[in-house]
């Protein structure tokens, strides 16, 4: 898989940016951090909207800058996507009107009638079209603002916090129609947030930054599961598996979901096998056994390796678990830690009490 390198300098009074990474050509990159971390700012840089004294970036075998060679390309120039906090809408045009306006910047590539209807529908706005932006909830609007910036077929779409002005209720309306652009989508997509649910839910790639400097980046669950990051050490750590749904048990109320080379029984989904689906599961829900237990109401217990054992604060560790090719976690005392004798490369077993569905 090509990659787009990312390479920034921009040196501010009191901040500088110091960028060198390459970001992934498909799929959602998440670049997260505390507000003053530099994600904004690199995603400006990316856009074109501020001109890094020291830059490269390149998409497509197009080079949008390189400073070396003094090249810039304008940001109108660039077929990007850009979606911002607010939404941004013309107050005067209806949301039909909107679209259409944001259709006449498009020079580079035609939408079909076809895939205009496909994007409507896949947003959820086919039945706001005729209405104003000051008849529309925060949700609506910022669905509206995401079908403009992908009505101009772009190579990238960059998405700085679209869900910061909502509201928890708003932000659980607009996640799902997210969650299938990230499943239709065949353009990458930069995105900016500082709110840890939006990562579980969303990312394929973790950019985790902090003071204009990438602390750590890479695949999502191996990122969410090393036990020296901050992710693995709150009381909301956890880890997030990709699988598919394969059988429905209707009787018990369950579902079996394929999780690479493990099966897990679920709470009855309401979706049809063959469903990819996302599976966040909390580290405090994890418990290790060294033997297999053979009296238990759990129904998701599986082997597993420990991998790396982190004590936190307040008595308790972080532990690193294999369970086949997947990457888990799991909190637990210090007390049991040291009772088991857990050491890395230690077979064991875990019992996952617990699972959350993030679509």
């Amino acid at each position: 898989m090509s990659s787009l390198p990312a390479r920034f300098k921009l040196a501010y009074k009191n901040f500088v940016l110091d960028i060198d990474l390459q970001l992934p050509s498909t799929g959602v990159t998440v670049l997260f951090g505390s507000s003053g971390s530099g994600k904004t700012t690199l995603l400006r840089c990316i856009a074109g909207l501020e001109q890094a004294s020291s830059g490269y970036f390149a998409i497509n075998g197009q080079c949008w800058q390189d400073s070396a060679k003094s090249i810039f390309i304008p940001t109108h120039q660039r077929n990007l996507g850009y979606v911002f906090q607010e939404a941004n809408l013309f107050p005067h045009l209806s949301v039909q009107g909107n679209l259409q306006f944001g259709l006449k910047r498009q020079t580079q590539q035609t939408i079909s009638a076809t895939e205009y209807a496909e994007l409507i529908a896949l947003l959820g706005i086919d039945h706001l079209l005729n209405r104003h932006p000051d008849r529309l909830s925060g949700g609506e609007k910022q669905r509206v603002a995401i079908a403009r910036a992908l009505l101009l077929k772009p190579d990238l779409l960059l998405m700085d916090e679209p869900l910061a002005a909502l509201d928890e209720q708003r932000k659980q309306e607009i996640l799902p129609y997210l969650i299938q652009l990230h499943q239709h989508l065949s353009i990458p997509v930069i995105y900016v947030t500082h709110a840890r649910q939006e990562v579980a839910q969303l990312a394929d790639t973790l950019v985790l930054m902090e003071a204009g400097k990438v602390l750590a980046s890479g695949n999502l669950t191996e990122l969410f599961n090393r036990v020296d990051l901050s992710f693995a050490k709150d009381k909301a750590a956890s880890s997030v598996w990709q699988g598919t749904l394969i059988s429905h048990e209707t009787n018990y109320h369950l579902s079996c979901v394929a999780i690479a080379d493990q099966q897990l029984s679920l709470p009855l989904i309401n979706a049809a096998i063959g469903t990819p689906l996302r599976i966040q599961i909390y580290a405090r829900d994890v418990s290790i056994t060294l033997t297999a237990p053979t009296a238990t109401s759990i129904l998701n217990i599986l082997p597993a390796v420990v991998k790396a054992v982190n004590p936190t604060s307040n008595g308790q560790c972080s532990v690193h678990l294999q369970v086949g090719t997947q990457s888990l976690l799991a909190h637990i005392t210090q007390k049991s830690a040291q009772q088991l004798n857990l050491t890395a490369d230690l077979a064991v077993y875990v019992q996952i009490k617990g699972t959350s569905l993030l679509g």
